[in-house]
């Protein structure tokens, strides 16, 4: 039986979380809302004085990084993510789900409401099928020059690409939304740039590269893994990672195949939810680690080391298999796949 680490740890709640509760719509998403209001309340006046000191210390260019990275990063892009699929404040207080993907994304490396029309417009209804825009499948994922090529179209093409993606399906307002997020975020940090360069690189355009390639490295690692017979099954072209500090930070994050199977399964639920169900992933032979996390498989996947990976491999066969032909199971799921028709795959030459 596999040990289950995760979860967020409990405590009791006390009068000020029963209060706080009664502003949103499941009170297991409290978490949510003291990091949003507490990096509205750290990060505004940080920001402000980056802007402000003239000429602005290293020191605190330093310090407002250090904060934004270490503290609020990291949870905020999954809060981010949590958000865009389950709604957090009740009704009556709709006003305030902005807060998250309009307010702070600027903050935080994102362009405002891009995200949502990535990931809940494009990404989950494509599923990693060639008509996803951050689709893994026709590259070598353990390519370093695949993996540039794939962040290159990514950073150049993205926005458009995702424009054009909705409009071809007729969905204008994610279209308008998204291009409008992604250009207004562009002309912001262009006219600030004019009047202080120094911290707008600091504030806005130094966290909007790491959020960019983080979230490609992110997806490149959860969807590298794929079964070229069955690429549109998510047992088969996702991953699962467990026991990580991630997902203790990161609200169970690691669970890429519950989430797929299941996109608005509520993220508490994802460690309970794989443990009810390992029959069914060994079954589909998913591919599952353990103590390792997205970016550390990116890494290991761009240095080649599939003896690390098969080491952290957790192994749900009956039979169980060597290092060696774990190792070679691993490289046949990251070679490139080319579609011939829209339910037809072979690997690709």
């Amino acid at each position: 039986m596999i040990a289950i680490l995760d979860g967020q740890p409990a405590r009791a709640p006390n009068a000020l979380d029963r209060r706080l509760s009664r502003l949103i719509k499941d009170p297991r998403d409290l978490p949510f809302l003291y990091i949003s209001w507490t990096a509205l309340l750290v990060l505004g006046p940080l920001a402000l004085a980056v802007f402000l000191v003239d000429p602005l210390p290293w020191w605190l260019a330093v310090g407002y990084l250090v904060t934004l990275f270490v503290v609020f990063f990291d949870r905020y892009t999954l809060m981010l993510h949590c958000t865009s699929h389950r709604r957090l404040y009740a009704r009556g207080l709709g006003g305030l789900n902005h807060i998250v993907p309009l307010v702070l994304a600027p903050f935080m490396g994102q362009t405002p409401y891009t995200y949502y029309a990535h990931h809940m417009g494009m990404h989950h209804p494509e599923n990693n099928l060639p008509d996803d825009l951050s689709s893994t499948m026709r590259y070598r994922r353990d390519s370093v020059r695949g993996f540039l090529h794939y962040l290159g179209m990514f950073l150049g093409a993205g926005i458009v690409q995702l424009f054009t993606y909705h409009m071809r399906r007729h969905h204008g307002r994610m279209a308008r939304t998204a291009l409008l997020g992604e250009l207004g975020w562009f002309a912001g940090a262009i006219a600030l740039s004019f009047v202080d360069f120094t911290a707008t690189l600091v504030v806005f355009i130094i966290p909007f590269l790491a959020c960019r390639f983080l979230m490609m490295a992110g997806n490149w690692a959860q969807h590298a893994f794929i079964d070229p017979a069955d690429p549109a099954n998510p047992f088969r072209n996702s991953i699962t990672s467990i026991n990580t500090r991630y997902n203790r930070r990161c609200f169970n994050d690691g669970y890429h195949i519950g989430h797929h199977v299941k996109a608005n399964r509520h993220w508490s639920e994802m460690p309970a939810d794989f443990k009810n169900n390992l029959d069914k992933y060994r079954t589909e032979g998913a591919v599952i680690f353990e103590g390792i996390d997205y970016f550390q498989i990116w890494g290991l996947l761009m240095a080649k080391r599939y003896t690390s990976l098969a080491r952290r491999f957790v192994d749900l066969n009956e039979t169980r298999r060597s290092e060696a032909e774990i190792v070679a199971f691993l490289r046949a799921r990251t070679q490139p796949i080319r579609v011939s028709t829209a339910h037809e795959t072979r690997l690709a030459a």
